[in-house]
């Protein structure tokens, strides 16, 4: 059984909650990271009776509170095998002309910056051991831009422009970089998008059968199951009723 210790960020919701499951049930010890004490809490008491568990949170956002809380990791968990940077997020879905510098700055420091803070504290340690898999949660606007997308297919080409570069910079230390880059999936991402608009939020998956959290779950686990020769580089996953950004097959 695999007892590789993986953090996991954004680890309170979605992609990251369903591979935490995940992973629990493969015997992966887990650092679950996220804002949210409450949740980081019930899900530590759920999976601890599968696998060592320990819960830190932080946002993202805040390089002190990233170098702080990663720096004071137990040491029986400072040896981090696998880093999956999930938390992220899309806020408003306006044109670039109307856009919110709010909006601008909380998904370019979460999605990019928060996405360095955490991988600048736990490489280091990946380098000096020679190992290490590091999974980056993309986009297929990470790919592709789509209209309105502007700032947020910036942040995410920027995450597809970094994978790049940290499996070049990193190939020398034998260390794996996977960039996996979802379509639709059905996770809050569309709730937080929108303001807590749950009817607008429900409309963006209304008449087709979106991916579900569990549904990257699987691809991680299974990225992180290929062997040691084998690196799984650059995945993007649609649902079957999705050809595109904005291209999407909805029943009547």
């Amino acid at each position: 059984m695999d007892k590789r210790i993986a953090l996991i960020t954004g680890a309170t919701s979605g992609i990251g909650e369903a591979t935490a499951r995940l992973l629990a049930r493969h015997a992966f010890r887990l650092i679950l990271c996220g804002r949210r004490v409450d949740r980081l809490e019930s899900l530590r008491q759920e999976l601890a009776t599968q696998t060592d568990v320990i819960t830190v949170s932080f946002d993202v956002r805040d390089k002190a509170q990233v170098q702080q809380a990663l720096a004071a990791l137990p040491q029986a968990w400072k040896a981090v095998d696998v880093l999956i940077n999930n938390a992220g997020n899309a806020h408003g879905l306006d044109p670039i002309q109307t856009g919110s510098l709010e909006d601008w700055d909380a998904m370019i420091d979460i999605n990019v910056k928060g996405l360095l803070y955490v991988s600048h504290e736990i490489i280091p340690g990946m380098t000096a051991r020679q190992t290490g898999h590091i999974i980056n949660l993309g986009s297929i606007a990470g790919k592709v831009v789509y209209p309105n997308g502007n700032v947020y297919c910036a942040s995410k080409f920027a995450v597809d422009a970094l994978t790049q570069g940290m499996r070049m910079d990193l190939n020398p230390f034998g260390i794996k970089v996977t960039s996996i880059n979802p379509g639709m999936v059905d996770t809050e991402f569309s709730l937080v998008r929108f303001k807590g608009d749950s009817t607008r939020a429900d409309n963006v998956y209304k008449g087709m059968q979106p991916l579900k959290g569990e549904d990257i779950a699987d691809i991680i686990l299974y990225t992180l199951q290929a062997p040691p020769h084998v690196v799984l580089a650059d995945i993007t996953v649609f649902p079957t009723a999705q050809a595109g950004p904005t291209q999407v097959k909805r029943d009547a």
